[in-house]
């Protein structure tokens, strides 16, 4: 089915929007009332429903989507905010040039969204374990799994996290609680430990497509591992996934992002969306992605816009290789197949429609290309052409390619040359095998597209380049790019050089500096801070 996850009226005790740690709880379950096995399984519900972001059905939902798409993408090379100018959601723009301040709206939203989803799977934990409810084990797992989830994006969000688990039942203490009581490592491994339990007592498969089962858990112990580096870990865990046989890449790198295709068999986890199915504003879209292209009255509202330096990555030689030689696209030059599949660019068709009609918005500002890989067709039936302006087309958290790329990652980093070859060229077939994108009439391809497969790599050094070359390639705008600058510990050089060119040609960049060691993570709220008890909570370095 589309999506089991629904707006419902929570059976389960709610933090005010601006107070995660000491608010009175309301509408609380009487111990009655949390025997009902009804609404047990409304509190597991509730678990889900939070994954998109949408806490309070608010507008401001779309400072806490689930895409990342500020957190993951504006902040690194690939994206300019985009929107109406530098005013236009300016704290994403601030953030776009790192000046920000803890009191910024979007990481108040983040951190609270993210430890309401904590809080319901900590409350459906405590309900099932004195319940006699059916498949009770594999529920827990499911909540373990979320939870894992949502505390491994506060971690590469806010890196000094409050750890919080089903045995804490009394919200007295919560504000005496301290963000440094656990160590980075041990932060890991608490996730991971989530992830582990749900791989144990998980299914192979589940009814519903949107509950994990036991490859899911499986593929995010991998993702756990490759962030602390245990490669050897890592690669098992990819092993484990890509030999089960329930996973593969659909033919065409386009039909991925194409809401029909939501769970296919590409799709390892996902963040269901639906419209048009009676919740209130639907709101059951995509909120995070609301300001992004086509929505809006303008009619593109035009955020989250590619940069030039993204642009000239899908660049290629005449094998089809990529080629980065400091100048940008030009007609002539060959480009891998995914360029137009992912960034909308003047004069070229997308899906039914050519999106250059208009000038785009802003474009003396953020130049002339759109994103375009997770734009849904204004005719289609999954696009809401009225306000919000949502779609429903699924949030990916994990997708196949990923564990191929995890495991050629792992393979590189141990000096397994040949395997990280094997793996890298899987993902690279599939975009050398994509359809083209064809000019207005259909009747040739829009660009000259070249996507080759590398032969051989010379040394560890240019498998690890190759490897990080493809996982921009491939992921682009699905927010993963600024996390994995950081994990390889190449943030602050890579922005830094990408800002000095881009600054010369966009403006709004002229203050824009990444500092080391302060950047890589993002202020803790200061309304967070204010309610700790004696300071226990601390601001990240250099907030």
């Amino acid at each position: 089915m589309k999506k089991i996850i629904i707006s419902i009226a929570t059976f389960i005790s709610f933090l005010s929007c601006t107070d995660f740690l000491t608010e009175t709880p309301v509408g609380e379950l009487t111990q009655e009332q949390a025997k009902d096995i009804n609404n047990i399984e409304g509190v597991i519900i509730s678990a889900y429903s939070i994954l998109d972001g949408q806490m309070d059905d608010a507008s401001s939902g779309l400072n806490s989507g689930c895409s990342n798409w500020q957190f993951g993408d504006v902040v690194s090379d690939d994206a300019y905010k985009g929107g109406g100018g530098t005013g236009d959601q300016n704290p994403v723009h601030l953030m776009e040039i790192f000046n920000t301040d803890p009191s910024i709206q979007d990481f108040n939203r983040k951190w609270l969204a993210l430890y309401e989803g904590v809080k319901r799977c900590n409350e459906a934990i405590r309900l099932l374990q004195d319940s006699e409810l059916d498949k009770k084990d594999i529920r827990i797992a499911e909540m373990k799994f979320l939870r894992g989830h949502y505390y491994f994006t506060l971690k590469i969000i806010f890196n000094k996290i409050v750890y919080v688990d089903e045995t804490i039942t009394d919200i007295g203490t919560y504000a005496t609680l301290s963000n440094t009581e656990y160590s980075s490592d041990e932060l890991w491994n608490k996730i991971l430990a989530d992830f582990q339990s749900a791989y144990t007592a998980l299914p192979d498969t589940q009814e519903d497509v949107a509950r994990p089962c036991k490859m899911t858990a499986r593929a995010y112990m991998a993702k756990v591992y490759l962030y602390q580096g245990k490669w050897s870990e890592c690669e098992a865990a990819a092993d484990e996934v890509i030999n089960s046989g329930k996973y593969a890449m659909l033919p065409d790198f386009r039909d991925v992002f194409l809401p029909e295709n939501d769970n296919s068999e590409e799709i390892i986890f996902s963040v269901q969306a639906s419209i048009n199915d009676g919740s209130p504003n639907n709101y059951n879209g995509n909120p995070g992605d609301r300001l992004l292209p086509p929505g809006g009255p303008y009619p593109n509202y035009g955020f989250l816009r590619p940069t030039q330096n993204l642009v000239n990555a899908y660049k290629t030689d005449e094998t089809g290789l990529p080629l980065i030689n400091g100048k940008d696209v030009a007609d002539n030059d060959y480009v891998d197949k995914r360029l137009d599949h992912t960034i909308a660019r003047p004069g070229i068709m997308f899906l039914d429609m050519q999106i250059y009609d208009w000038t785009p918005r802003e474009s003396t500002v953020y130049g002339p290309y759109s994103s375009k890989k997770r734009m849904v067709s204004m005719n289609s039936s999954y696009y809401l052409s009225i306000w919000p302006y949502v779609n429903a087309l699924n949030f990916y958290i994990i997708r196949y390619p990923d564990v191929l790329l995890w495991k050629a990652e792992a393979a590189a980093e141990q000096g397994k040359l040949s395997v990280a070859l094997e793996y890298i060229n899987k993902v690279r077939e599939r975009a050398a095998s994509t359809n083209s994108v064809k000019t207005a009439d259909g009747s040739d391809e829009a660009a000259n597209y070249r996507t080759g497969l590398y032969s051989a790599f010379k040394s560890k050094e240019d498998a690890i380049d190759a490897l990080r070359i493809e996982r921009r390639l491939e992921f682009a705008f699905e927010g993963q790019r600024f996390f994995d600058l950081v994990r390889w510990g190449i943030a602050a050089e890579t922005i830094n050089g990408y800002l000095e060119k881009e600054k010369s040609f966009r403006s709004h960049l002229q203050n824009a500096y990444f500092k080391k060691g302060i950047h890589e993570y993002f202020p803790i709220p200061q309304a967070v801070i204010d309610l700790s008890v004696n300071n226990t909570i601390q601001q990240n370095t250099g907030y």
